[in-house]
């Protein structure tokens, strides 16, 4: 009886140090992979966390001289005189409402996008259309302003389309009833095509018998994208959605700021980040404009634990909420 427990202990013993030594092996072999991902958590340590300490001079009436410590705390005299700026409620009012419309109108666009593009059986044809739709989002939008102020000035395009049709022309970036609807869709034309790459990625890890098996069942090419393709893509819907909502108390700083140039359009454009850059670049407010970032991500955050509580709670889709 002991002998057989000492050669069980023996195997054991082997089975261990063989999985040390695979161990060891595999450790090896990721180590580039390690390395990339440190340098992942060092950009967001340095970027992210470091400036952390940083947001504590909206709490202080900052001195540059003094530093951080020699600043004098100020009751929250920031965040008093944020809540009373005549420009507030417009700058919030614009925040939310240019982030609904994106979640409303820009948010979709990526995963028809995709499923579109997962339908295309022809891979050359498939290929240059993914290239083509990325190739906006590696431009900066100082460039992207410059071209669409091209396509829709007195010389482009636009005003000759309204002309031939006997339309009033229209200049579409002085035009403060449309200009919501240019940033929309501008912002849906950079960002489609990086969008629906994690799309297109989930799609592809979809079990091609699945397919075949409602091919069979007499499906068509539209019901098996309504019934297979769209489903395989909810858990990462809701995923990429609740990051959206994450970030409702805040917009494409650079998008505005390039495309609005007419001041006439802060009353429908004027939003945190383009109030940040007013007083903080250009006033030199440093402390006032962190108590705006710090409003920005307190608001951001508990939107986000209340649309995940309302999420979590669901029967259907409980599963899929962060937490």
């Amino acid at each position: 009886m002991s002998a057989a427990v000492e050669a069980g202990a023996r195997v054991t013993g082997a089975q261990r140090e063989l999985l040390r030594r695979q161990y060891r092996t595999r450790a090896r072999r990721m180590r580039p992979f390690y390395l990339l991902l440190l340098i992942s958590f060092a950009f967001l340590f340095v970027f992210k966390y470091v400036p952390i300490y940083g947001m504590a001079i909206s709490f202080t009436d900052f001195n540059v001289q003094r530093g951080l410590l020699g600043s004098e705390w100020n009751d929250f005299a920031h965040f008093k005189r944020l809540m009373r700026d005549p420009l507030f409620g417009r700058v919030l009012f614009n925040t939310v409402y240019l982030s609904f419309l994106r979640i409303v109108f820009q948010f979709p666009m990526p995963i028809i996008f995709a499923l579109l593009l997962n339908e295309v059986r022809f891979t050359p044809f498939k290929r240059a259309v993914q290239s083509f739709s990325y190739f906006p989002h590696f431009i900066s939008w100082v460039l992207l302003a410059g071209s669409i102020s091209q396509i829709v000035n007195t010389y482009g395009p636009v005003f000759w389309f309204f002309g031939q049709i006997g339309a009033e022309p229209v200049h579409l970036l002085n035009h403060v009833p449309t200009f919501r609807g240019l940033l929309v869709v501008t912002g849906i034309w950079q960002s489609v095509g990086w969008g629906s790459i994690i799309y297109l990625a989930a799609l592809s890890g979809i079990d091609p018998q699945l397919y075949e098996s409602a091919q069979l069942d007499g499906a068509g090419r539209l019901r098996q994208a309504l019934s297979i393709s769209l489903p395989s893509l909810v858990p990462m819907i809701f995923i990429l959605f609740l990051l959206q909502v994450a970030a409702l108390m805040q917009e494409s700083w650079e998008q505005i700021f390039n495309l609005m140039k007419n001041p006439g359009l802060y009353r429908v454009a004027d939003v945190f980040e383009t109030l940040i850059y007013r007083a903080g670049i250009q006033a030199g407010n440093f402390d006032y404009t962190t108590a705006i970032g710090m409003f920005q991500n307190v608001a951001g955050l508990i939107i986000l634990l209340i649309v995940n509580a309302i999420i979590r709670r669901s029967a259907d889709y409980g599963d899929y909420a962060l937490w």
